[in-house]
């Protein structure tokens, strides 16, 4: 690989966990590990100090937690080195993990489970790292469906839903309910690129980092019910 190398901050309280992961990623072609942190206050602070690409973030650490210093990171506005927006995977050692969907409300690109093999680890920093969303679809509905409920005086969720065509709300409702690119356009009888067009429009329209937080939206907006699968 060419180019200038993928930054990555590893955030976990476990220093093998963190020790082993960076063993991995310095293997790689095309990654570096700037920096790694205990808890979630260095997170931020390494996060600041090193302006990476990606981080690797632990969900449980003592004092400041994964969820809090995911929030803080995607809340600062500096981006990487590189000029691209900083992406955060969160790290769980359970699958469905409640934490894990709040912690992509907060603006996580996806998780990890800490057994991951080291060809899984080093393609989720790169994937990651170029914008696309780290949840396989039919996760992300399990995540959303299990978690996401509209809550009495909750604010509205970022994104203006009347903003989308007719067709781009269809493709929406598809998507949050955890179909790919692939089986969208089956479903619509469109080409793949044509889907990815109006999955490009649609996150830019709302306001979106990428397709979780908008089947996150999709949720929360009661655009679609949790349980309840309309068809195409």
């Amino acid at each position: 690989m060419t180019g200038t190398p993928l930054r990555v901050v590893v955030a976990d309280d476990q220093a093998l966990v963190r020790s082993g992961f960076r063993m991995i990623l310095a293997a790689a072609d095309g990654v570096d590990v700037v920096a790694e942190a205990a808890e979630g206050d260095d997170a931020c602070a390494a996060v600041r100090r090193t302006r990476p690409d990606v981080v690797l973030m632990d969900i449980r650490m003592p004092g400041l937690d994964g969820l809090a210093a995911t929030r803080r990171i995607m809340a600062d506005p500096s981006p990487a080195l590189d000029g691209r927006p900083c992406r955060v995977i969160i790290l769980t050692t359970f699958d469905l993990d409640h934490y894990v969907y709040e912690a992509l409300n907060a603006g996580a690109s996806g998780f990890l489970l800490k057994d991951v093999t080291p060809e899984q680890l080093v393609a989720a920093v790169r994937l990651v790292s170029a914008g696309d969303a780290l949840l396989a679809p039919t996760i992300t509905r399990r995540l959303v469906e299990r978690f996401a409920r509209p809550a009495a005086g909750k604010p509205p969720p970022t994104g203006d839903l009347t903003t989308l065509t007719p067709r781009e709300l269809e493709v929406l409702r598809l998507l949050a309910r955890g179909l790919s690119n692939a089986e969208l356009a089956a479903a619509l009888s469109l080409s793949i690129e044509t889907v990815k067009t109006h999955v490009t429009r649609i996150l830019t329209k709302l306001h979106l980092r990428d397709r979780v937080q908008a089947v996150v939206l999709a949720y929360e907006s009661a655009l679609i019910t949790p349980g309840v699968h309309d068809s195409p």
